[in-house]
């Protein structure tokens, strides 16, 4: 994976390349002493919190602000009366303030995880605190350390109970991880399909002054706006923002507007609805049907779950300050002034946007909506670049290019490989499934069950980490289980009409990040049984066979080794090459969640043991500009030269940079299960972007040395 400070200026995280792909700072360390999110907040006065909440508009909120679009033309609503749309509008009023305000803006933005996050950013908080080294790559490293590397740990506060038997369960462990991909996964395919189905609804809109309009026509328009959109995504979200949020204010300002007239005009006790009483009497009337609308109903909170994805991007405040002051008011507006509307004209709701425009405003809300609908996709699109990101930092996804586009703030990123194939998967869906309704069934199936793991992990948030009270707790699962399990119920009705598309798309997903972990899994194994301790390498060291010859050789390894020794690629290079450098320095790198480390603490070099043999630690920053030449050989020999008591001079002249480059050897004797998957990782392995990246080192300098793992 490839890190680039701002706009440019790549910098590396990975040490080496059979060793876990990142090695990331705890949640805990004291390099800044505090955590991002809270940095963030200090570090910005309201102004500038302002300005953020104002550039939320066009990331975050346009999926769940445009679903007015297509939540009634989503809808087989069947001569429906103005009693029916009572209770359609008071079903709606009350999943957005409790899913919505409550579930999202109070709660689950302040579960995240050093200012991430996101389904598998609740994991990740869930694993560390729970101390759970098995499953994530970072915890095991980042626990135990051979070198006074700043106290990054610190230990962890007493688990409760549930925490307790997780760590014990392996099978408990297994279904934590197996629900955090699936909740990745699933957003992913939220990602593929809210561009879709947004693009397509406001395209639609121009069928209704020219019928003429055929359907493919409009889905061709639709996959080009998307093909733009995607080709913009790499000029980074600060900009794209900046460029969306007027948009999406104007947006955001109008249809409420709009629906306070037709308030006004067609039925101005609207408001009434929000009483339950017409939730209750909707169900009562209508049975099973009034249950199999739900599904359509759900469409009303769709990019919910980029309010919490997306925070990264920006930070709790201004989401809240956006949220709670523009978005909430002006969806509760928009969906009373649609309902007002076809109370007054019930069989308009095929078509329950733009029928609810007056004539005179037709085309400037064309023109709005078309545009709005387009800046909705971004919300999606920056939460699948977040969760990429966080899981190829957690090692649980092939390595891939992520670039930073922000100086300020590292949640800001961007993926190529990840922009380009949702670009691709987009235009598949809307010139595949052109149908709206198929669309709109898929999409609700992606948004209930993303809701639904968010909610399952907050729970354990609140148990485990937390210590809410237990009251709370309860009714917190009670309100929001049921809630959530009664429109999983009726979405899942759809699954043959539509709702298949986002299993596919998780399938495939969740088959790539099993099979490279599973990879990874075996490799960490590997090395924890092979591993070279302190002891063996001193007798390497001092066989008097071993050539030392001047200069300086650097070796990335994972130094740490899980507090024990080193990397077994190290011992194989020494055995098989019978030579070495003079000085041996084992280098790691640490990407920290800070936008800069300090000179002081960019390296850090201590003597191991045998003769000539140095640890070295390097920690820098998202926005740091990491290079290997020049300053950073002079620091390290410098601080060796204080450790030798000589200068070196010499072997500043012959320097050599050496990484690992390891393979899985699979012999007969393992089980076919074992071959297909290792055989799959090793495909992977071999197309994915190398873990240590070009760090403007000579080629001539450059060494790799290959080592086979049997399986």
């Amino acid at each position: 994976m490839d890190h680039t400070g701002g706009s440019n200026g790549e910098v590396p995280v990975a040490v080496d390349d059979n060793a876990a792909t990142i090695t990331v700072a705890n949640s805990r360390f004291n390099i800044a002493q505090c955590s991002s999110s809270s940095c963030n907040q200090q570090g910005t006065n309201k102004w500038a919190t302002l300005l953020l909440a104002y550039k939320s508009l066009g990331v975050v909120f346009g999926g769940l602000v445009t679903s007015p679009l297509y939540v009634y033309p989503s809808m087989a609503l069947k001569s429906p009366t103005k009693d029916d749309y009572l209770g359609i509008y008071s079903i709606m009023f009350w999943t957005l303030t409790l899913i919505g305000v409550v579930k999202y803006a109070c709660i689950a933005l302040k579960a995240d995880d050093q200012g991430e996050g996101g389904t598998f950013a609740l994991y990740s908080l869930l694993c560390r605190h729970m101390n759970i080294g098995s499953i994530t790559s970072t915890t095991s490293v980042n626990s135990q350390t051979s070198l006074p590397y700043n106290n990054l740990h610190q230990g962890f506060e007493k688990p409760s109970r549930l925490g307790m038997f997780i760590e014990r369960s392996l099978i408990a462990r297994r279904v934590l991880f197996f629900i955090a991909i699936l909740g990745m996964c699933m957003l992913i395919g939220d990602g593929i399909l809210t561009p879709a189905i947004s693009v397509l609804s406001a395209m639609d809109g121009i069928r209704g002054p020219f019928p003429e309009f055929s359907n493919s026509l409009v889905e061709a328009l639709s996959a080009l706006v998307l093909v733009v959109l995607f080709l913009v995504q790499k000029f980074g979200t600060g900009r794209v923002s900046f460029l969306f949020s007027p948009i999406m204010g104007a947006w955001t300002l109008t249809t409420p507007v709009i629906g306070i007239y037709n308030i006004i005009y067609h039925y101005p006790s609207i408001f009434k609805a929000i009483s339950p009483h017409y939730i209750y009497q909707f169900f009562s009337r209508n049975g099973h049907e009034g249950w199999l609308l739900l599904n359509g109903m759900v469409l009303c909170i769709t990019g919910s779950e980029a309010l919490f994805a997306d925070l990264g991007h920006f930070n709790r405040p201004s989401i809240q300050i956006a949220f709670l002051s523009l978005i909430y008011p002006s969806l509760i507006l928009t969906y009373a002034g649609q309902t007002a509307y076809l109370i007054k004209n019930p069989n308009d709701h095929e078509d329950g946007f733009y029928k609810f425009i007056p004539k005179n405003l037709y085309w400037p809300m064309f023109v709005i909506a078309s545009l709005a609908a387009i800046v909705a996709s971004q919300s999606l699109i920056s939460a699948t670049f977040s969760v990429i990101k966080q899981s190829v930092v957690l090692d649980y996804f092939p390595r891939i290019k992520i670039v930073h586009t922000s100086s300020s703030n590292e949640g800001q990123v961007y993926s190529p490989e990840t922009n380009y194939t949702l670009m691709v998967l987009c235009v598949a869906v809307i010139l595949i499934f052109g149908d709206g309704k198929e669309i709109g069934n898929a999409f609700g199936v992606v948004i209930i069950l993303v809701m639904l793991i968010t909610t399952l992990l907050l729970i354990l948030v609140m148990i485990v980490i937390w210590k809410t009270p237990p009251l709370l707790v309860t009714l917190f699962t009670l309100v929001f289980l049921t809630l959530e399990t009664i429109y999983t119920t009726s979405v899942f009705t759809k699954i043959k009409q539509g709702g298949w598309i986002p299993f596919a798309i998780s399938l495939i997903l969740a088959f790539i990040m099993f099979g490279w972990f599973y990879g990874r899994q075996r490799k960490l194994q590997y090395e924890l049984t092979h591993k070279l301790d302190i002891n063996h390498l001193k007798t390497l060291i001092s066989d008097p066979s071993l050539q030392r010859v001047p200069g300086l050789c650097f070796f990335y390894t994972n130094i740490q080794d899980r507090g024990e020794g080193f990397t077994p690629v190290f011992g194989h290079f020494l055995k098989n090459m019978k030579s070495i450098h003079q000085v041996i320095v084992l280098t790691t790198l640490r990407y920290l969640l800070v936008p800069k480390v300090g000179p002081d603490k960019r390296y850090v070099v201590k003597p191991l043991g045998p003769k000539g043999v140095y640890g070295c630690l390097i920690q820098y920053g998202y926005a740091d500009s990491v290079s290997l030449q020049g300053d950073f050989v002079s620091q390290v020999v410098c601080l060796i030269e204080s450790f030798e008591g000589r200068e070196m001079g010499d072997f500043r002249e012959a320097v050599v940079h050496v990484r690992g480059k390891t393979r899985f050897y699979v012999s007969k004797k393992c089980t076919r299960f074992d071959r297909f998957m290792l055989g799959f990782y090793e495909f992977m392995h071999s197309n994915c972007r190398s873990g240590l990246p070009t760090l403007g080192v000579p080629l001539q300098q450059r060494i790799e040395v290959g080592m086979l793992y049997e399986a």
